[in-house]
């Protein structure tokens, strides 16, 4: 649905021997599309031991943007001797058929990497598909589409069943219908690495908000409450549950700082472990976080 990423290429098809019988092939046909490494070596020579699997490592790390086609200079004496190979290693870089860059000799990682990001850079664009889907199943988290998002989430899965952006963002969607219960199964059940994984981690603050705005006090009536016992512990804990329900986060961030600054060990520190919470189910950048964190530390080191 989406496109395979390019982190899914095959080793193998990034990386092979080559000979005189399928240079033409391997090399002046492949680099029409995409960059062709080639690197010419020997077995007894020292410093290609060290070059190549650098090498190697490099266009692995391009995913798909450049190959590397590996040419044993003993065995292919002919194709050297056209190439006017004279010593070795030597690395060539083909594209569009003609060969376009390249250097001789042992040289440094940072080179080599810059040398094949160079190379790379000639070569097709990633299939961004997976990263596209999933900023389109943000929006439409963002702008209450829930159900939209669980389908574009589900399949995005289907594709990468490991996506943690993608597994968060299904329970966010869930959360937002209020399907709490099955929006816990997911977080309960989070297979391997997701289970551990900071997206997942959030959802868990979510839910545990989304669970107290359900049983969470009329605003107007917790206000009012207040206004008439500014200094009630419990009313100002409700009152910032309400306003965190009906969306009004940053003040609810403000009440709980209130209710930290008159009494931080009431409720065995309840304001301090609600802001907690609130933090942990936003965005670390969130200005609100920013700001909340601030002035908490403030109070604490006061």
């Amino acid at each position: 649905m989406f496109g395979t990423p390019p982190a899914a290429a095959p080793t193998s098809d990034l990386i092979k021997d080559s000979s005189e019988a399928t240079f033409m092939q391997d090399v002046i046909a492949e680099s029409q599309t995409t960059p062709v490494i080639v690197d010419f070596w020997a077995p007894w020579c020292g410093p290609c031991k060290t070059l190549g699997p650098a090498l190697e490592a490099a266009v692995t790390a391009a995913k798909g943007r450049v190959k590397m086609v590996k040419i044993n200079v003993d065995q292919n004496q002919a194709i050297a001797a056209q190439l006017q190979i004279q010593s070795i290693p030597t690395v060539y870089a083909f594209f569009k058929g003609q060969p376009v860059d390249g250097f001789q000799g042992n040289v440094a990682p940072s080179e080599i990497k810059r040398f094949v990001d160079h190379m790379a850079g000639l070569g097709p664009e990633p299939d961004n598909g997976l990263a596209d889907a999933i900023e389109a199943a943000n929006t439409m988290l963002d702008e209450g589409e829930f159900d939209d998002a669980i389908e574009t989430f589900t399949a995005i899965l289907e594709e990468e069943p490991e996506n943690a952006v993608a597994y968060a963002g299904l329970i966010r969607a869930h959360l937002g219908k209020g399907d709490l219960d099955l929006a816990e199964t997911l977080i309960t059940t989070a297979p391997g690495a997701l289970a551990k994984a900071k997206e997942v981690d959030a959802t868990r603050a979510m839910l545990e908000l989304a669970r107290q705005a359900a049983s969470a006090g009329p605003e107007t009536d917790l206000r009012a409450a207040v206004e008439k016992d500014p200094k009630n512990p419990q009313l100002l804990f409700d009152l910032a549950t309400a306003l965190h329900a009906n969306g009004k986060v940053e003040e609810a961030v403000s009440t709980l700082l209130d209710l930290f600054k008159l009494d931080r060990e009431w409720n065995n520190g309840a304001a301090r472990t609600q802001l907690f919470t609130i933090f942990e189910a936003l965005k670390p950048q969130d200005p609100i976080v920013l700001a909340g964190r601030r002035r908490l530390s403030s109070m604490i080191f006061a």
